[in-house]
């Protein structure tokens, strides 16, 4: 029996419903299994810091060389010839110890002359002494006129003037004559050494450096609205590129009355004991300068933060998932690299701080420390 054409045509409509139907159905499990299967981000430890305590404050940051405090050049006052050189670079010395002397007859010899013309003035002076007692004797014994006392008096008189002008030069011959010797003005170690033994030396040419590294220095610049916030005796933290990891505390010593007319800037000096002598002078160093007292407050990389629409959102990992989790910041140590959380995150909470990594609230995730 051949079918009426209509019942054909409902057929045909039946079996393409339900075939696209098997095809949606086929196609929605499809996805539904890629999902399930889908593997988690994979997050390194580098991706990965975790919230601490720390003070936060508000700080000024300098950044310099950390020399001695103490720095003496020392220089030949005479000149001649070095002579008994003791010493050599990266040795102690102590203050008033002899390191050479500069041989100078003719400054040794003005000494010797000098010491001998008050020699003869003492002597001259002890005769016109005995003259002028003699005088007074015979005077008053009417052995002798006035005019012969007055003389004695007189010629005792030059007698005192010619001794103090021989003193005189004395001192000043004995002062040049104690310039040949060459003596460390401070407690410290030589730095530098410009001299060699029998080397002819002129007056004001550098002999040697001595320096007192128990004391560092770090003078820094800043700008004039950082340095109203300064004064001396605030505390400052040290951190070395040489020794990262470790952290030194000093003071500011002193800062400049004057800002820079080339530059505007204000000098600013920071001071570091290291009597331990742990640390090398020399070396590069950044100071943070605490201008306001600080705070605990739970901190994280400032790369942690990130901006939404209106507010700061972190990523917090949690378990095996990304939550996005609104937060209030609070201030930031730009030198330390951290920004302070006073709302929305606990110490100990894991958060992403790779700026490229952005994922949306729920990810699943998995971290190498998982592993």
């Amino acid at each position: 029996m051949i079918p009426h054409p209509t019942s054909v045509r409902r057929s045909i409509r039946g079996a393409c419903f339900i075939a696209l139907v098997v095809a949606i159905s086929a196609c929605g499990g499809s996805k539904g299994d890629e999902a399930a299967v889908a593997p988690p981000v994979l997050l390194t430890a580098a991706d990965v810091a975790t919230a601490t305590t720390a003070d936060v404050g508000a700080t000024v940051v300098v950044s310099g060389a950390l020399d001695p405090a103490d720095v003496v050049r020392v220089r030949a006052q005479v000149a001649g010839t070095i002579r008994g050189l003791r010493v050599d670079r990266g040795m102690k010395v102590s203050r008033g110890q002899q390191l050479a002397r500069v041989e100078a007859q003719g400054v040794t010899s003005q000494a010797e002359g000098a010491r001998a013309n008050v020699a003869s003035a003492e002597a001259a002076l002890a005769v016109a002494r005995q003259r002028l007692d003699a005088g007074k004797r015979l005077f008053a014994a009417g052995a002798t006129s006035q005019i012969d006392l007055k003389s004695a008096e007189a010629g005792y008189d030059a007698a005192l003037a010619q001794l103090a002008a021989a003193r005189a030069m004395n001192a000043s011959a004995g002062e040049a004559a104690a310039r040949t010797s060459i003596r460390s003005p401070i407690d410290g170690w030589v730095s530098e050494r410009n001299v060699e033994e029998g080397e002819s030396v002129k007056s004001d040419d550098p002999v040697m450096t001595v320096v007192d590294p128990r004391m560092l220095e770090l003078k820094g610049q800043v700008g004039a609205l950082d340095a109203a916030r300064v004064r001396a005796g605030q505390k400052v933290t040290f951190t070395l590129d040489a020794m990262p990891g470790q952290a030194f505390d000093g003071t500011v010593a002193r800062v400049d009355p004057v800002a820079s007319a080339a530059t505007r800037q204000v000098g600013v000096f920071a001071r570091l004991p290291n009597a331990a002598g742990r640390i090398v002078a020399g070396q590069f160093a950044h100071g943070r300068i605490r201008t306001g007292a600080s705070t605990k407050a739970v901190v994280v990389p400032v790369n942690a933060v990130r901006t939404g629409d209106k507010d700061a959102y972190v990523l917090v990992v949690d378990g095996g998932v990304v939550r996005r989790r609104m937060v209030v910041t609070g201030a930031c140590d730009e030198d330390a690299g951290v920004i302070a959380i006073t709302s929305g995150l606990k110490a100990g909470e894991r958060v992403v701080v790779t700026a490229g990594v952005e994922m949306a609230d729920g990810a699943k995730v998995s971290t190498a420390q998982e592993k």
